[in-house]
């Protein structure tokens, strides 16, 4: 039928270890792709931008970054909002300070190394604690984050409010001023980063962190040093996440303040892994999706069906749904999104004789 692994064979070790073994797999992926490129910004709306794609972009890019750590890793974190947060000071006071080099990819560059460093550092205790005890060091590294951008003025640039913003931004001349730029800008962020991190779990170093999830003990009688691999991952995860949040902060908020990344970010992308499947690349795009996509169409459910609501009863079922919808579908199917694709998939190479 029309998808089928059969007879599609492998003659070379490359071709053997592709990412997308399945050609079907391959024209889908770009087509996607293409589609994302060149066929959204043809119609998509400046709400549909703003309201949806950009998050949607950013909060994956999180997600990555976030997966890498507790998915391949197996380092739970609650301190994703406070890594976003130094990306986006860090990448702010770069801008400021630094006007000569003003180019988003550098100033959201350095944003991520800056935040890659911090979380090296939050991630020493690692080497001693796991699990639930890590899970509250990394909660600390939160509270502890949001306390130092709310009282340092410094980094604020001296604001009274403490609230930054950005003015004119550019790429190598490329005036970023309309919502279609800024999701491109984002867009091939993410298509890189997602390749960057394919890459990542696929060789020795992504082998090392679920060699370390599955049995840190084995890992290590094994030759796999821990506090490198678990270093590793914190660094590359917290990368990821810091240019995230540059990128949220300058690219969706333009104006923010350092509430902007509380401990509710931190839930908010620890819920889209979990939804979307932990040691996905593909789960953080599909609970993104999800924690993004839900909320708006609950919102404007009543609406379609023609009752009448008032706003804050509005806003309070839609947190009593979204939340029940969470615990429901972790309760069916607690892999998360990318299991039940997975499982679709497994089906169709199987149709019409499924088992």
């Amino acid at each position: 039928m029309f998808y089928r692994e059969a007879g599609q064979f492998k003659s070379t070790y490359a071709s053997d270890q592709q990412v997308f073994p399945i050609l079907q797999d391959r024209l889908f992926v770009l087509a996607v792709v293409v589609a994302a490129f060149l066929v959204v910004p043809s119609f998509a709306t400046p709400y549909v931008y703003t309201e949806i794609f950009i998050p949607f972009l950013i909060l994956s890019l999180a997600a990555i970054g976030l997966n890498i750590l507790v998915g391949y890793c197996g380092q739970v974190s609650l301190g994703t909002g406070g890594f976003m947060a130094v990306g986006a000071y860090a990448s702010y006071n770069f801008w400021l300070r630094l006007p000569e080099f003003n180019n988003l990819i550098v100033v959201f560059l350095f944003g991520g190394l800056m935040s890659a460093a911090v979380g090296i550092l939050f991630g020493l205790p690692s080497l001693r604690i796991k699990g639930f005890y890590l899970a509250v060091a990394t909660l600390a590294s939160q509270f502890f984050l949001d306390w130092i951008f709310a009282r340092v003025k410094w980094l604020t640039n001296y604001t009274p409010s403490g609230s930054v913003a950005v003015g004119k931004l550019s790429v190598f001349g490329w005036q970023i001023d309309s919502p279609v730029e800024r999701y491109l800008l984002i867009l091939g962020f993410v298509v890189v980063a997602a390749i960057v991190a394919k890459n990542l779990v696929r060789g020795h170093i992504g082998r090392s962190w679920m060699a370390i999830r599955d049995m840190d003990i084995a890992a290590e009688i094994i030759g796999f040093r821990p506090l490198r691999t678990k270093l590793t991952a914190f660094a590359v995860s917290s990368f990821f996440i810091g240019i995230s949040g540059a990128m949220f902060a300058f690219l969706r908020l333009g104006a923010w303040e350092p509430l902007a990344f509380d401990i509710n970010r931190s839930f908010q992308v620890l819920f889209m892994v979990i939804i979307g499947g932990l040691g996905s690349l593909l789960g953080s795009f599909l609970g993104a999706a999800f924690i993004v996509l839900v909320p708006i169409l609950l919102n404007q459910l009543p609406g379609w069906l023609g009752v009448k609501m008032s706003t804050a009863l509005l806003s309070h079922l839609e947190f009593m749904v979204f939340g029940a919808m969470i615990v429901f579908f972790l309760i069916v199917e607690p892999h998360g999104l990318a299991r039940l694709w997975s499982v679709a998939k497994e089906k169709l190479r199987l149709w019409p004789f499924p088992h």
